[in-house]
């Protein structure tokens, strides 16, 4: 629980205050801001603890989740924790990384499919797994100048990610629940998996594959209550500057999913202009929900306008895990608001990428234990900042690092190319 009189909490809430006009406030700020790179340091330094200690764990000497909660190796956590190792430099976790995407070639099924555990060939099902293992496996080569790294389980992937288009174009589709939010429906084509897939296609240099996924998602949604012949629906919403959580045939969620717009920014599927308009509409919603009391912390919500036990799209299931403003439901999650930073510098809005990893560097200092300096926890509830979740989570502290190096170099270390191309 937080503490709400503790100097982290009160300079979290300080950073998304509107009164910084009068003098008092501007000396406040600057000598937060005279504090902030060290504090930084210390949060890398902390970052990097966390991914060493996680970087052994139970099941084969693979990698952990979390530090005690999970101690399972998630495919798709350690994938994303990628970013932060490829750009932290340490041998150790870059073997532990390759004993990972080794792992999980080997537990590959005929068929080309990434199991959703990388020690478990049986555990399936997932729609991110496969086009994460592929994002993964491009980033490490482009780490490593190693070009065949696991080049029979690449084209075996790549082979089963076109078999996931029930029109047989590009854009790839999936079951409810399938993706990381897997208490969450995500129908049809859905926004984050589809920023993936354009993503590891870029990385392998499928230019022509990749622009027809770009090409697809930048139609509209079909929103007549028929659908017509040849025409195929897109992720663009009309009047609206970010893309559709999902879309299908005829059905679509116009809710607002930060991970997959942020992905969308960093890869360079939204245009310059798109991802500025997009940047703008995101802090002015979070402005307003301020306003209403839906959020108090200084970060996106990962979903938002929350789903409310009265919408139609409310699933009963959700009043256990998914209440608004909770876990899947705009959650703040370390992880994807360091992505959100990586697309702000993607989009050259240094100074506003800048005061979100000072806003995101107090939040992963909040911990539950009176042993830890660092929480980086699971998640955040919108509508009080109380950290939820597992504690020293692998992917909280990888994109932290990753973003906080995005911030210092004012570059996105992977993805800068794909914009360029």
């Amino acid at each position: 629980m937080i503490i709400s009189g503790s100097r982290d909490f009160q300079i979290a809430l300080y950073c998304l205050s509107p009164r910084f006009g009068n003098r008092e406030n501007l000396l406040k700020l600057k000598q937060m801001k005279s504090t902030s790179l060290q504090e930084i340091e210390d949060a890398k330094k902390a970052a990097l603890e966390v991914l060493l200690h996680n970087a052994h764990g139970p099941y084969m000497g693979l990698p952990r989740t979390a530090g005690w909660g999970y101690p399972e190796p998630y495919t798709r956590d350690l994938m994303f924790s990628i970013f932060g190792i490829a750009v932290s430099g340490n041998k150790v976790l870059l073997e532990s990384i390759r004993k990972v995407l080794n792992t999980l070639a080997k537990n590959q099924t005929e068929h080309g499919h990434i199991p959703s555990l990388v020690h478990d060939k049986d555990d399936r099902g997932a729609s991110d797994t496969t086009p994460l293992f592929l994002l993964g496996v491009g980033i490490f080569r482009k780490l490593t100048g190693e070009s065949e790294f696991l080049h029979e389980a690449v084209e075996k992937a790549l082979l089963w990610m076109e078999y996931q288009s029930p029109s047989d174009r590009y854009l790839v589709a999936q079951q409810p629940t399938s993706d990381w939010r897997d208490e969450q429906w995500v129908l049809g084509y859905g926004l984050f998996v589809n920023t993936i897939v354009y993503s590891y296609l870029r990385l392998f240099g499928l230019d022509e594959r990749a622009e027809e996924v770009r090409n697809e998602m930048s139609k509209f949604t079909i929103i007549a209550g028929t659908g017509h012949h040849h025409v195929h629906e897109g992720l663009v919403v009309k009047h609206k500057p970010y893309y559709a959580l999902w879309s299908y045939k005829i059905l679509s969620s116009e809710r607002f999913d930060l991970l997959g717009n942020s992905l969308a920014i960093l890869s360079g599927i939204a245009s310059p202009s798109r991802a500025n308009d997009m940047i703008k509409w995101i802090e002015d919603e979070c402005a307003a929900m301020r306003e209403k009391g839906d959020l108090v912390v200084g970060l996106p919500p990962n979903f938002f306008p929350y789903i409310q036990p009265q919408d139609p799209d409310w699933n009963d299931r959700y009043a256990l895990y998914n209440n608004p403003g909770d876990y899947h439901n705009g959650g703040i999650w370390p992880f994807i608001s360091g992505i959100y930073i990586a697309a702000l510098v993607a989009a050259k809005k240094y100074k506003l990428a800048q005061e979100k990893l000072d806003v995101l560097t107090h939040f992963i200092k909040i911990t539950k234990s009176d042993k830890l300096e660092f929480g980086f926890n699971e998640w955040i509830k919108a509508q009080d900042g109380e950290v939820m979740g597992q504690e020293w989570q692998t992917w909280s502290a990888a994109l932290y690092l990753y973003a906080a190096k995005c911030v210092e170099d004012k570059c996105t270390p992977f993805f800068d190319e794909m914009r360029e191309k």
